[in-house]
């Protein structure tokens, strides 16, 4: 694994700006720039062939956040998203 370390003082404006578009932050004087490169091994071809098929069907868990919750409730938390959303008043 190599790591290439660079102090942001030492950073040109114009490429200190594209680093802080790629962190998604300002960087300041007193902080480093520290980027690993990292070669990862080869998936065998089976996994890699599974890895390519379709996805599943089945929803992943987080999709069921209503469960449980009754047609009364349901309505409920509907009102709510819809007023903090704002959707009721009339378009421009």
């Amino acid at each position: 694994m190599e790591a290439i370390i660079r102090n942001v003082r030492d950073i040109e404006t114009s490429e200190r700006r594209v680093l802080e578009h790629v962190v998604g932050r300002q960087l300041k004087e007193n902080q480093q720039i520290i980027i690993q490169i990292v070669t990862l091994g080869k998936k065998p071809v089976a996994d890699q062939k599974q890895s390519d098929a379709a996805p599943s069907s089945k929803l992943p868990p987080w999709c069921n956040v209503y469960e449980g919750l009754s047609d009364d409730q349901l309505a409920e938390v509907e009102e709510v998203i819809f007023q903090r959303a704002d959707l009721t008043r009339p378009s421009e």
